[in-house]
């Protein structure tokens, strides 16, 4: 199972115990999707305050 980064959202997958941003504060309560492909022209990006390609959670709990 997936799990998404409390601090910057990002999808985990499963096995690992370290986001990409370096937290350890991982959840598995999480939901919404989204796919960023250009975090410099994406205006969801923007809005999201993603920096970073990737796959996010839009809300972790």
């Amino acid at each position: 199972m997936e799990k998404a980064c409390r601090d910057c959202h990002g999808i985990i997958e499963s096995g690992k115990s370290v986001c990409n941003c370096g937290s350890n504060s991982l959840s598995d309560d999480w939901s919404g999707y989204v796919i960023i492909v250009d975090a410099k022209g994406s205006e969801i990006a923007k809005k999201l305050e993603i920096k970073k390609a990737g796959r996010y959670a839009l809300k972790v709990r």
